[in-house]
């Protein structure tokens, strides 16, 4: 088994760095917030359209015709529509299946966010709160989402698989992460008490979720489970035999090999890759399928300036003032990273770019030069991107 395709992030999960325009005139940060700053119609028309023309048919078209076999679609807790004041996207995701399936493309949905936040990232839904672990009738609530999708989606023909939630974060990444100050709780009172998910809650949580998957998945479908940024700590997890096709999922990106200190030079990233990505996937793919299911190009080196981790403008990081590097040494750093990391992925069992595309002016607002990299559809365009492979 080996996957090669693209998240379609922002989609139906916002990020605001990728679609700035959608919360013009809030000061919110995530999507917890934004129907909150907003009247309810400005909300809906603003969520509806934005969902009716950031992915559409024609994108499925265009991502097979990249040579890619899958996508990875995040989708948040509130997906059937049950937790005021979100709007629902179930249907959206029926029509995402029936286009994968037009096209020749699989789908592996993503549960991406759950209440009172997984890991405090604004793509968790909410910055700064990371509770929801403390409370069981939110596990369950998620528990209850994941059961309803399998039942929806478990015998189509274009489900790859399910994933049970995407990064539950663990003690290591929450400190390097520096997440309650990266990541400011917009009301303090709902942060307090958040912290880290333990490697204990989450192995149990696993279990429980793939039995109730399981339920409805027909057995060649894969669970997939993220690996909490602690890609070594599974390897005596599920090896009992009712456990089959179960997927590790591994999220690595060099803005993150930064913060643990790999140096911004291309040999460093080269370095960087074949130690920690290669070596490690290599040692679990005995143990699970592994998926690197979120990766992209991105790096200091190629955006002229220390990103400090990836921060942007939005976490008060300058960024360039301008083009460091001409279009070719861009395009030198960007295939050899490439390169480098596709490697280390086909040691697993393949990989999902992050993202497909985002609506962020890298031209024309301040500080964002070296972010068109997170886009694949300008990665292929400028060549930075192998597509042939």
């Amino acid at each position: 088994m080996k996957v090669k395709g693209v998240n379609l992030g922002n989609w139906l999960v916002l990020e605001k760095w990728m679609s700035p325009a959608l919360f013009e005139g809030t000061t919110a940060e995530d999507e917890y917030h934004l129907p909150r700053q907003l009247s309810r119609e400005v909300y809906e028309a603003r969520i509806k359209i934005h969902r009716s023309e950031y992915i559409t048919e024609r994108d499925f078209v265009s991502i097979k015709a990249m040579g890619m076999e899958a996508v990875r679609i995040p989708v948040p807790y509130f997906i059937f529509g049950d937790r005021e004041p979100f709007i629902g996207c179930i249907q959206e995701l029926d029509k995402a299946f029936n286009w994968a399936e037009k096209y020749g493309l699989e789908v592996l949905i993503d549960l991406h966010t759950a209440p009172m936040g997984q890991n405090g990232f604004d793509n968790g839904g909410i910055c700064g709160v990371c509770r929801w672990s403390q409370c069981p009738e939110e596990v369950e609530f998620v528990l209850s989402v994941l059961e309803r999708l399998a039942k929806r989606y478990g015998t189509r023909k274009g489900l790859w698989g399910i994933e049970v939630l995407n990064e539950p974060i663990t003690e290591h990444a929450w400190k390097l992460m520096d997440v309650p100050n990266r990541y400011p709780a917009a009301e303090p009172e709902m942060a307090e008490g958040s912290g880290p998910n333990s490697l204990e809650f989450l192995r149990d949580f696993y279990c429980r979720a793939y039995d109730r998957i399981r339920t409805y998945l027909p057995e060649e479908k894969y669970v997939v489970i993220h690996d909490g940024f602690e890609l070594l700590a599974w390897k005596d997890f599920m090896r009992e035999e009712k456990y089959v096709n179960v997927v590790l999922d591994t999220h690595q990106y060099l803005m993150m090999a930064e913060a643990e200190g790999c140096a911004q030079e291309l040999d460093a990233y080269r370095d960087y890759i074949e130690a920690h990505y290669k070596k490690d996937i290599r040692e679990m793919q005995q143990y699970f399928p592994v998926i690197c299911g979120e990766w992209c190009l991105f790096n200091s080196l190629a955006c002229g300036c220390d990103t400090k981790g990836g921060q942007s403008v939005l976490n008060g990081v300058e960024g360039s003032s301008g083009e460091r590097l001409d279009a070719e040494e861009k395009k030198r750093i960007y295939r050899a990273v490439a390169e480098a990391q596709m490697d280390a992925w086909n040691q697993g069992s393949g990989y999902f770019y992050w993202s497909y595309k985002l609506l962020t002016d890298t031209v024309n607002d301040k500080g964002w030069i070296g972010w068109d990299s997170w886009d694949l559809g300008r990665c292929a365009d400028f060549g930075w991107f192998p597509t042939e492979r």
